[in-house]
Formats: structure tokens, C-alpha cells, sequence
């Protein structure tokens, strides 16, 4: 009995574990590469690769771009042998790229429209700023800016729209197309979900009609073949016509978007709604569309984006945004024609700049929007 005693006490005395080593860092630069870039033999291999481009071609570019560049807006020197890239083609035709064919003198008035709107923008992205009088502000804005852009009144020269470009017709065409068209697809994407067939049949020929053709196809039926089903004397002006084959083009797209994210919602928190007594409206305003559009916050700012650049094609129509603008500006100057490619990055900066603040800005709302997950 003592010896099977002293075995057990033995056998339960208390062994340390021997240290391990720590684990390896999750967070920091070293980390993230480890992860990102060496994480196995064909991530390494593709790294591998890539620095190598980047190494050969990058110290050229910068030398190109920076140390052999031309900022002088001086043709000579652009042409010099040797010479870099020409951004004095930047300092000699920015006022035309941004501001387009508006009447030199009075370029004091785009500049002030195109401030309002940006700051309009800011404005509606701060959370503290989405209260009903949201609504006043954007109609008091878009007011000051036809007033200063048109003119015609306080002494302000007439300038009509065919006239507008750049960078403001950019940021105008934009604005009003997504603003307009989220209600519109908003309320095409329940059409779709509509237990009534006309409304249901409706929906789904507008979506599959305007998804079937390209935006350049609605833009000219806008532009061109519109007017000519309109009774004579009646004109519509081209500015709106874009506007609005724009914003049902974008919407058709949204509403697709959107729809996906209704069919995401179970089915058994409709018929929950419908028990406590809730009509189809309180149902999608409370319960659907909150968690709908949370779900589908990626998809419809990728379509924002889209948007965003896709006004680059109301050219074809004869106005003139940041893109036709720059092809105005240099079409026009056979001494800075070869320099085209500077331009084309000037303004792909500027488009870059518009849509990577929409995309960290999209990440912020579906990080507001996931909060409640994680509760």
C-alpha cells in the first residue's frame, strides 16, 4: 500500500513545459510583406518578377518624369534633344483642360461653381450633414451654380451650354446622374421584386432594354435621334438630353446591383414583418432596405466610379469634358500636339484622384454600416 502510494506522487509531480519560441509578428511592414509578398514559392517567384520590371524601368521613368523634364512652358526646350517629359504643356493649357471652351474672361465663375459643388460633396459624405435640410442645401447649390454658370442675370454675361466644359461639366454630368439615379434604380429593383406583373414586366424590360446597348448608343439616340421625334419648334437643349440618358443608363445597372442585395435578405424576416402587422412599405423601409443596401455598398460605388469615368463619352456629342477638353486644348496648337501624353496624365491624375476618394470613402460607410455585426 505505501509503495503504490509513493508511485502515484511519483508519477503526479509537477513537469515544466519547456519554452517555445514566440510566434511570429501579425502586424507591421515585416509582417504584411511576409504575408503579401513572400507567403509561398510562386508569390515569391511573381515578386520576384515584378521588382525586377520595376527595377529596370521605374529609374527611367522617374528620369523621364522628374530629372530630364521640361516645366517651362516653352516648346523649344520641350523639343531640345534629350529632353524629358514636357509638363510645360500642363503650365500653357491648364485653364482650357480644366475650364474647356468657357469664355476666357470669365473663368472666375466656373472656378466658383465647381467650389460649391466639391464642397456640396464633402458636405453630403459627413454623417452629421444627412438630415432632411441636406435636401434645401443641394437644391440652393445646384441653383448658384446654372445662375453662375449660365448667366444672363446680375449683369453676367449669357453663356450657353454647349459652351461648358472640363472639369465642372465632369463633376456636373456626375453629381446629378448619381444623385438621380439611385432613387430610380432604388425603385426599379423592388419593381422587379413586384408581385404585379405589369409593374414586374415594366422593370425588367427597361433593365434588359438599357443593359443591352452601350452608353455611346444611348448617349447619340439622346443626342441626335430624340429631337427628331419631337414636334417642330420644341427643342430640348443637349446638356439635359445627356444628363438624362446618363442617369437611366447608370440606373438600369444600379437596379440590378440592388436587387441582388434584396434577394440576399431571408425570406422568414419579410414574413416576421408581415405577423407584427407591418405594411410592404414599413417592411422594406425598416427591415429590407437597411440591410440590403449595406450588403451591396461595394457594388453600388463601383458603379458610382463607373459613372464617374463614363462621362468622358459625352464627347461624341459635341461637349467638352476633362477629356474632350484636353483634346481641344491640343488639337488646336500644332506646337503642343506631340505632347499629348502629358496631358493624358495630368488628367488621369485628376480622375484618380475623384475615384480613389470615393472607393476609401465607400470602405468607411460599409465599415459604419458592419458596426452592427459586431455587437
Amino acid at each position: 500500500m505505501t509503495v503504490s502510494m509513493n508511485a502515484r506522487s511519483q508519477s503526479q509531480t509537477f513537469v515544466p513545459i519547456a519554452p517555445r519560441p514566440a510566434p511570429n509578428n501579425a502586424v507591421g511592414p515585416v509582417a504584411w510583406v511576409r504575408a503579401n509578398l513572400l507567403n509561398d514559392w510562386r508569390t515569391t517567384l511573381s515578386t520576384l518578377i515584378i521588382g525586377g520590371i520595376l527595377a529596370w524601368y521605374l529609374p527611367q521613368l522617374i528620369s523621364w518624369g522628374v530629372f530630364r523634364a521640361t516645366w517651362n512652358p516653352s516648346v523649344e526646350a520641350c523639343r531640345s534633344e534629350g529632353a524629358g517629359a514636357c509638363w510645360g504643356v500642363i503650365a500653357e493649357k491648364y485653364r482650357l483642360i480644366i475650364l474647356g471652351r468657357y469664355p476666357f474672361e470669365e473663368h472666375w465663375r466656373p472656378v466658383v461653381a465647381t467650389l460649391l459643388m466639391l464642397a456640396l460633396l464633402v458636405v453630403s459624405c459627413m454623417r452629421s450633414f444627412w438630415k432632411p435640410r441636406l435636401a434645401v442645401l443641394w437644391v440652393l447649390v445646384l441653383t448658384a451654380f446654372f445662375v453662375l454658370m449660365y448667366g444672363n442675370v446680375f449683369g453676367m454675361s449669357k453663356v450657353e451650354t454647349d459652351r461648358w466644359g472640363g472639369l465642372p461639366l465632369t463633376i456636373l454630368l456626375a453629381s446629378l446622374s448619381i444623385v438621380a439615379a439611385f432613387p430610380i434604380a432604388l425603385v426599379v429593383a423592388l419593381g422587379r421584386r413586384s408581385n404585379l406583373p405589369a409593374i414586374k414586366t415594366f422593370c425588367t424590360i427597361y433593365v434588359e432594354l438599357i443593359r443591352g446597348v452601350p452608353l455611346i448608343s444611348v448617349l447619340f439616340m439622346a443626342s441626335f435621334m430624340f429631337p427628331l421625334f419631337m414636334p417642330q419648334g420644341l427643342s430640348i437643349d443637349v446638356l439635359l438630353r445627356v444628363l438624362v440618358g446618363i442617369t437611366l443608363f447608370a440606373a438600369a445597372y444600379m437596379a440590378e446591383v440592388i436587387r441582388g442585395g434584396l434577394q440576399a435578405i431571408p425570406k422568414g424576416q419579410v414574413e416576421a414583418a408581415a405577423t407584427l402587422g407591418l405594411s410592404y412599405w414599413q417592411t422594406q423601409r425598416k427591415i429590407v432596405l437597411p440591410q440590403a443596401l449595406a450588403m451591396v455598398i461595394p457594388g453600388i460605388m463601383n458603379n458610382f466610379i463607373g459613372l464617374f469615368m463614363d462621362t468622358s463619352l459625352v464627347t461624341i456629342v459635341s461637349l467638352y469634358e476633362l477629356t474632350g477638353a484636353l483634346g481641344l486644348a491640343l488639337n488646336s496648337d500644332a506646337d503642343w500636339r506631340p505632347f499629348k501624353i502629358e496631358g493624358y496624365i495630368f488628367i488621369a491624375l485628376i480622375y484618380f484622384v475623384f475615384c480613389f476618394s470615393m472607393s476609401r470613402y465607400s470602405r468607411w460607410v460599409e465599415a459604419q454600416f458592419n458596426k452592427s455585426k459586431l455587437r
